[in-house]
């Protein structure tokens, strides 16, 4: 018999205490290991995407499976040089101390994944939690049912449940488990959510990390290569049938060049999307749900009626919940589809007048996950980088600065907070601990009492600092 939500925690608390002084090698082995199970799941994890998400074989490989092996990869290769000692350099105040940062695990935390990836953003902080070598307690989505599945007899059948467990279930088991004080809470889903996350562990002082998303733009400038501006938008755009957080949510295009945008991206849905003139599902996903599929539709109809002009695509189909890659123009920016992040294949697409106003724009919305920008111009670039902030930012591309394991993944402000993969979803999973070793010389009776006939000694020590 499965055992509970809470006698698990207990279990876990007890256990993290051995895990304490784990060594390198002892983690890498888990994560050799995880790295074998996926391995020999691959055929079950891609059908349980299909039936999802109708993702295909190749684009749940790269997003997700392959991904997590890289994640896991770059840990193993990495992770001695993370565990140990960190040298920083003595103060005035303590000469002769040798100072050390060393990096502890956190105790238990709480990973609690959404159902856009549910594979990838499941098991990469997993894989984070184990290299800083910490318990974890999994919640895959529900809404992803067959890949939650999937994620739970792959944990619970090969892990000790004192480690790492997983649990099915709906909001419930959610708010079952946010119930408990753990060490650290890991959270990607929607700002909305997000709140509900912080509240529940700000009752413990639990630390977090918040990964979120936003409306993040894509500036085109004048001088952009439109062709591969076009392209490369659309594919990050309508990727995961526009379920992805760092998703290009809208286009922000110089007036002079929208038209010519408009075909090209037009030409890019055809040639990414379509196989004689008929919607490829081989390549294209379906939305999650029907009442995501519902909002959608919405979106689309109140962003027409309020003015908007479909530029290509718009059909749906209820027997599939599909919505074909839409391109829209004319867009009120009072109109619901600017007001909130889309997440699906809706591209809105507004024109500016001069860089600055395009800045401007996007300084008074929320803060987005991603800001993407498309021009040739250095300096453009490098004004609209320190104008405006963003979770990350990706020059002349869209959504690659993700696989990059160097680079933090995180968001600031609505959009999330702290960061995650390679060293810095180490850290996301680790206490920073501060230790002083002091020398056979030491000056620290100098601070100490009686402090009358110490006042010169005072006098000098301000002279020298």
């Amino acid at each position: 018999m499965q055992k509970s939500i809470t006698e698990i925690f207990e279990l876990q608390k007890v256990h993290s205490i051995l895990l304490r002084s784990t060594v390198a090698a002892e983690r890498k082995e888990k994560l050799r290991k995880l790295r074998s199970l996926i391995q020999e799941n691959e055929g079950l994890i891609f059908e349980a995407l299909q039936n999802d998400l109708r993702k295909s074989e190749f684009e749940a490989a790269l997003t997700e499976v392959y991904f997590v092996y890289a994640e896991i990869d770059f840990a193993i290769k990495n992770l001695s040089k993370w565990v140990s000692p960190r040298r920083v350099s003595a103060g005035l105040s303590s000469l002769f101390t040798k100072n050390r940062i060393f990096y502890e695990p956190k105790g238990v935390s709480l990973i609690i994944s959404p159902w856009n990836y549910p594979f990838q953003l499941l098991i990469a902080p997993l894989v984070s939690a184990i290299a800083a070598g910490n318990c974890a307690m999994l919640k895959p989505s529900e809404l992803s049912p067959a890949t939650s599945s999937v994620l739970l007899k792959l944990i619970n059948d090969n892990f000790d449940s004192r480690e790492i467990t997983c649990f099915e279930g709906g909001v419930e088991v959610s708010e079952a488990l946010l119930e408990l004080p753990f060490d650290h809470i890991f959270f990607t889903g929607s700002p909305k959510i997000g709140k509900v996350i912080m509240a529940a562990a700000a009752r413990y002082l639990s630390s977090v990390t918040l990964e979120l998303g936003g409306k993040s733009p894509a500036i085109v400038t004048e001088d952009a290569d439109l062709q591969k501006a076009a392209e490369k938008i659309v594919w990050g755009k309508f990727m995961n049938s526009g379920q992805t957080c760092i998703a290009p949510d809208y286009v922000l295009i110089h007036s002079s060049k929208e038209q010519e945008f408009l075909r090209l991206a037009s030409l890019s849905i055809e040639k990414l999307f379509y196989k004689n003139n008929t919607l490829d599902k081989s390549s294209y996903g379906k939305i999650i749900s029907e009442s995501h599929y519902q909002r959608l539709k919405s979106l689309r109809d109140k962003a027409v009626e309020d003015g908007a002009m479909i530029i290509k695509g718009g059909a749906d189909s209820d027997e599939d919940q599909t919505i074909e890659p839409v391109l829209l123009s004319k867009v009120s920016v009072s109109s619901a589809i600017m007001q909130e992040e889309i997440f699906g294949p809706l591209l809105p697409v507004i024109t500016y007048e001069s860089v600055n106003e395009a800045i401007d724009f996007v300084n008074q919305m929320l803060k987005p996950l991603a800001l993407y920008i498309f021009s040739s111009s250095n300096d453009v670039i490098r004004d609209t980088i320190s104008q405006t902030s963003a979770g990350g930012t990706c020059v002349n591309d869209v959504v690659i600065h993700i696989s990059n394991p160097n680079l933090p993944f995180g968001g600031i402000g609505n959009n999330g907070s702290g960061s995650c993969h390679g060293f810095f979803g180490f850290k996301a999973f680790s206490h920073e601990r501060a230790v002083m070793f002091q020398s056979k010389i030491d000056f620290s009776k100098i601070a100490y009492p009686p402090y009358p006939e110490k006042k010169n000694l005072l006098k000098w020590l301000k002279k020298i600092m």
